[in-house]
């Protein structure tokens, strides 16, 4: 799958109760393992040993992780759990009635700790496995997890000059505050009988249009 290398092929069933089962998760977070995952595959481990490439300066190993549904969605909080407890950079393979979904996470080590965190997901609409727009480009493992992210996120982090990954998530994060911030003000700007304060929303308004557009 991907056309990635067979030496990097593991092909390793993991049983989804490693993920919850003596482990401190919520109900709610056990039962959607439960009901909406039918079977993970451990399908390849990108690294300096099984691939001629360098180590990278953040990311060791990249794990693909075929996760088999049991229906055409899956709470986030699923993938999450299983980035906090693989310690290394995961691109998922969502699979529901052979069509497929890749998520990748951006994920970076938490400040002061060895532990890793999510700060975003980025995924494919459903499609063929052979549309994936997934290629294994780079010369590190840093390069080939950047390209992931950017080829799975598309337009969302499009290239801007010499930015870094980092700096282009964060400008994707700003971006999605800026419009959830437009539309509460838009819906507070129709519920305003007030017409000065009315010119006071529509300024705010104005200001945070200029920020999302110079983005």
């Amino acid at each position: 799958m991907l056309g990635l290398p067979k030496t990097t092929e593991f092909n390793k069933r993991i049983p989804k109760q490693k993920f919850y089962e003596n482990l401190p998760v919520m109900p709610a977070l056990k039962r959607a393992f439960v009901e909406q995952i039918r079977i993970i595959w451990w399908r390849n481990k990108i690294a300096a040993a099984t691939v001629n490439l360098a180590p990278g300066d953040t990311v060791t190993e990249i794990e693909v992780l075929e996760l088999r549904l049991n229906q055409p969605s899956l709470d986030e909080s699923v993938l999450l759990q299983i980035d906090r407890e693989i310690p290394y950079h995961i691109l998922f393979l969502l699979e529901y009635e052979g069509k497929y979904q890749a998520w990748i996470g951006y994920k970076e080590a938490a400040s002061g700790s060895s532990a890793f965190k999510v700060s975003q997901y980025y995924h494919t609409g459903w499609i063929e496995a052979d549309q994936l727009p997934l290629r294994m480009e780079g010369h590190s493992l840093d390069a080939v997890y950047e390209n992931f992210v950017r080829q799975i996120a598309g337009e969302s982090l499009a290239l801007t000059g010499t930015e870094s990954l980092h700096e282009s998530v964060e400008r994707d994060l700003r971006r999605q505050q800026l419009q959830k911030q437009i539309t509460a003000l838009e819906n507070k700007i129709r519920r305003e009988k007030q017409l000065n304060r009315q010119v006071e929303l529509n300024a705010e308004w104005k200001k945070l249009r200029r920020e999302l557009e110079a983005l």
